[in-house]
């Protein structure tokens, strides 16, 4: 157990306001630098936010910053004696590092960066520096606590660290010591497993208790998403598609459908999919085409989706069609909760109407990949979401929030199993006599990764305690969904950069980690579209 720091005597709080002030004041600039040349009549163009990409993205990412450096000054504030050296030299070095960026360039990806000079604006003053004593001393007491030390003040209340406990014990158990082989065999995930995480409510952790739930909220779907991560990205997913399903119902379904699927899908008795994606469309879907035609009393659906995860073993498909064929945007479509029969491997498609095949990927095994063919396939018409047509994409919409947080979560998982299993790798790997953690650049990489999972975590904690307080909270949940995807594959490279070559053989469960990480930039919003949707929420506040 590391000593404490009083935070109040040691004025580490003071320093970290005054940092988040220059911050604040170096976004503030930024943001009227590029209103000024992508607003007419207050209003974004969007013919100018496409031109100015990169600064308009830019934006976001200082905005992200900003956000993140605040969020831990509130941490640190919060935690009061419980704010000890560790977490003192954590936030240290987010808040230098970061500063540092905010300065010189902040990095979008590993070939794009934005610089004050790109807005045409003074670089903010670092205020908060980390030196070599610093790195040496918090390598140290990552070294002793085994990396547990970064997770044993994450700023919870009892009931959510409890609930940590139990899922950190089950993903030890059930998930840690299978996962790399169910990877590598590409096998679905045992329905043993399901059973057991339906009987331990995970799917219906969000659905109010009066439909069978548990009525939770983001906040524990956070915590029980990122340990499951932790464990395998497989296994932290299984509920998103559960999240998705209830979260749709529960905002634009009709009082007969609430009844029908949420009692169902919090037992698990049903396992949902998200059916949305279709070939040459991806992001853009009001070029969505499959569509519903009423014949009587079904739609009868045609098209093609693609991106479907879980979909072979799925029981009810949330399907996003269009059912206006007159119409080209998003006013025309339509959410139906599509019923279908479940699959297997010898039959994965056995419903009427329906075809599909498997799209093998490199990493997010375990629900697999699918694209699936509709032709005649069947819908009760009363099985339109809420009743009336044409509400799909606001119903959609809708959901992001849920699901972007519930990512930044699972991003946050994989980031921790990487930063374990570098660490792990680092202390008994021994070179010309040590081992390699105590080579400072190998130390270096697993501190920073150590450090950025604090901004990670308090920005995804952050968004999900304004969306279970009822609070609008897109900026902040895309704010952390972007930042923790990144912070996720840096983790995951980094470690396996420590594995060395050995990293690279897929017998090392970094090799998987790696694969996993990959993904969190490009569902839920890939990171440039999620930039653009909050560098537009900047704009639009700024404005007002």
């Amino acid at each position: 157990m590391s000593a404490h720091i009083a935070v109040q005597d040691s004025g580490l709080i003071t320093r970290f306001d005054a940092a988040v002030a220059e911050a604040e004041a170096y976004l503030a600039a930024a943001r009227d630098a590029v209103a000024a040349r992508v607003c007419k009549n207050g209003r974004a163009d969007r013919r100018l936010l496409d031109a100015e990409q990169h600064l308009v993205h830019g934006l976001a990412w200082v905005a992200t910053y900003v956000e993140a450096l605040r969020q831990i000054t509130l941490w640190a504030r919060a935690l009061g004696p419980a704010f000890g050296e560790v977490e003192h030299l954590l936030a240290e070095r987010v808040f230098a590092e970061y500063g540092a960026q905010l300065a010189g360039g902040v990095p979008m990806t590993q070939v794009e960066t934005i610089r004050p000079a790109d807005f045409g604006v003074a670089a903010p003053r670092v205020l908060i520096t980390f030196d070599s004593a610093a790195k040496r001393r918090l390598a140290d007491l990552l070294k002793a606590s085994r990396g547990k030390a970064t997770v044993e003040h994450a700023g919870l209340d009892e009931e959510f660290e409890l609930i940590r406990d139990q899922f950190h014990a089950f993903a030890n158990e059930k998930i840690v010591p299978y996962a790399h082989q169910w990877h590598l065999n590409n096998d679905l995930i045992p329905l043993d497993l399901l059973k057991e995480l339906g009987e331990l409510g995970v799917f219906g952790l969000t659905i109010p208790e009066a439909f069978g739930g548990a009525g939770m909220g983001k906040t524990a779907m956070c915590v029980v998403s990122e340990e499951l991560s932790r464990g395998w990205i497989g296994a932290g997913s299984l509920g998103t598609r559960s999240e998705i399903a209830a979260e749709l119902i529960l905002s634009a379904g009709t009082e007969a459908q609430k009844a029908e699927w949420l009692p169902k899908l919090a037992r698990a008795e049903i396992l949902p999919t998200a059916v949305f994606t279709e070939p040459n469309t991806g992001s853009d879907l009001g070029s969505l085409r499959t569509r519903a035609t009423k014949d009587g009393e079904d739609y009868v659906v045609t098209g093609n989706k693609t991106w479907i995860t879980h979909a072979a073993r799925a029981d009810l498909m949330t399907l996003l069609v269009r059912t206006d064929p007159e119409t080209t945007g998003f006013n025309g479509l339509s959410m139906l909760l599509a019923p279908k029969q479940r699959g297997d491997e010898a039959n994965p498609f056995p419903t009427p109407g329906m075809t599909g095949g498997e799209i093998e990927v490199i990493g997010y095994r375990g629900m697999r990949e699918y694209e699936i063919g509709f032709d005649g396939f069947r819908v009760p018409c009363a099985n339109l979401l809420g009743g009336v047509e044409g509400q799909g994409f606001k119903q959609l919409m809708a959901t992001f929030e849920s699901a972007r947080i519930q990512t930044a979560a699972r991003a946050v998982g994989v980031a921790q199993n990487a930063l374990e299993l570098g660490l792990a790798y680092a202390l008994d790997r021994q070179q010309f006599g040590q081992a390699i953690f105590d080579f400072p650049r190998v130390a270096d990489k697993l501190t920073m990764i150590a450090a950025e999972l604090v901004a990670a975590r308090q920005l995804t904690y952050f968004s999900a305690r304004r969306k279970d307080s009822g609070k609008r909270c897109d900026l902040e949940a895309g704010m952390a969904k972007l930042l923790a995807a990144r912070i996720a594959w840096a983790a995951a490279d980094n470690a396996l950069q420590i594995h060395g070559g050995n990293g690279f053989a897929m017998e090392y469960q970094i090799s998987r980690v790696l694969a996993d990480a990959r993904i969190l930039n490009i569902f839920e919003g890939a990171g440039e579209i999620q930039a653009m949707v909050i560098a537009r929420r900047l704009l639009e506040d700024g404005a007002n």
